[in-house]
């Protein structure tokens, strides 16, 4: 079944248990999907849509900084539990030390020996990780090892 299948069924199946925030959170990954369909006048495949997906859990983690910064705890935990029902539709995601180790992998295949390569090893080291590993993370690690 396709992502946009699952995501419609899954909005069904929260409906039907009165689960809010599940339908809440697909009904807004869909309409982003919408959005990006009607903008680009293409219809997105599953890998386009782990795109929005990831584009939203970033804005999520993005609006918990700031509301720990209004001391708005009820909005931070409400957008953790958002931000785990978006993970459910992502691969599974790598562990620290898998990152760590794409990152050498592709550092020694793009032979990069300073800071100045990190565009290349970024531009290699991304399409690899998409929608398995947050990308600040891998660019971390990047910097550790050529900084």
């Amino acid at each position: 079944m396709s992502l946009k299948g699952k995501l419609l069924e899954d909005l069904k199946q929260s409906m039907k248990q009165k689960d809010t925030l599940r339908k809440n959170v697909i009904t807004m990954v869909r309409a982003g999907i919408k959005q990006k369909e009607v903008d680009e006048r293409i219809e997105l495949n599953d890998e386009q849509i782990l795109d929005v997906i990831s584009k939203q859990i970033k804005q999520k983690k993005d609006a918990i900084e700031s509301f720990k910064q209004g001391s708005r705890d009820d909005l931070v935990q409400n957008t953790y539990n958002e931000i785990d029902i978006l993970m459910q539709y992502l691969p599974e995601q790598l562990s620290n030390e898998e990152v760590e180790a794409i990152v050498k992998e592709v550092i020694n295949e793009v032979n990069a020996t300073s800071m100045k390569d990190m565009g290349k090893v970024m531009g290699k080291l991304v399409p690899r990780i998409k929608g398995k590993a947050d990308a600040s993370i891998a660019s971390s690690y990047v910097k550790k090892i050529l900084g």
